[in-house]
């Protein structure tokens, strides 16, 4: 049994993770923010542990984190509010990174978006922009550190059947990047049990190969 930390727990795409980790046997720990969110977490099978990591020091995330043996940043501000999203998506994460070192705990998954980086290309008057900087600015940092780290980049997130199938990398994403979050979170749970995909960035959007075949050939 592994004994995994799932950081922004009710969002969909860790709901959805949660569920598919408990049904393999894993120990799931869901932090969330607002303590009304315990039972849908509950409901997954993973424990809720009410944790603001906007507010939470390294040491306090650090805390929360000792005994697993891993974690996905799965947590985010949500737009809107620039201010929040830099302080959540951009520091909150990285501090849980520090943290995740700080309490021993060497796996470390982030979901990104496809995209993600300094040359995201979007306009500074853009909605997205503060979005988009903070995500850059964090994954940079991951790469930065000594955690077994790996970044997944799923495309628009939709709420597609999670039928397991994705193309991974695509060369062109002219033709769109929809992506399930119930497939993103079927990719969050096969990388955890990789240890081939640490230090790898992968994009990804819904395809027509299966998880394991697409993650495999991305590790010869």
């Amino acid at each position: 049994m592994t004994r995994i930390a799932i950081i922004g727990g009710h969002g969909k795409v860790a709901l959805h993770l949660s569920a598919l980790l408990t049904e393999q046997g894993h120990s799931v720990t869901s932090f969330i923010r607002n303590p009304d969110h315990a039972a849908d977490v509950a409901a997954t099978g993973a424990s809720p542990s009410v944790l603001d990591v906007e507010k939470s020091t390294t040491a306090d995330i650090a805390a929360a984190l000792r005994n697993h043996d891993a974690v996905v940043w799965s947590a985010g501000a949500g737009g809107g509010n620039p201010a929040r999203t830099y302080a959540v998506d951009r520091d909150a994460a990285i501090r849980s990174m520090d943290a995740a070192a700080e309490a021993g705990v060497g796996r470390y998954v982030m979901v990104s978006y496809f995209g993600a980086g300094p040359d995201h290309g979007v306009p500074e008057e853009h909605s997205f922009h503060a979005y988009a900087e903070a995500k850059a600015a964090a994954d940079e940092y991951l790469r930065g550190t000594k955690l077994a780290w790996t970044i997944l980049g799923p495309g628009s997130l939709t709420e597609g059947p999670g039928n397991g199938l994705i193309e991974a990398n695509p060369d062109d994403a002219s033709s769109g990047t929809q992506t399930s979050r119930a497939n993103v979170a079927i990719v969050a749970a096969a990388v955890l049990g990789l240890p081939g995909t640490a230090g790898r960035t992968i994009q990804f959007r819904d395809g027509t190969q299966p998880v394991a075949a697409a993650l495999d050939a991305l590790q010869q």
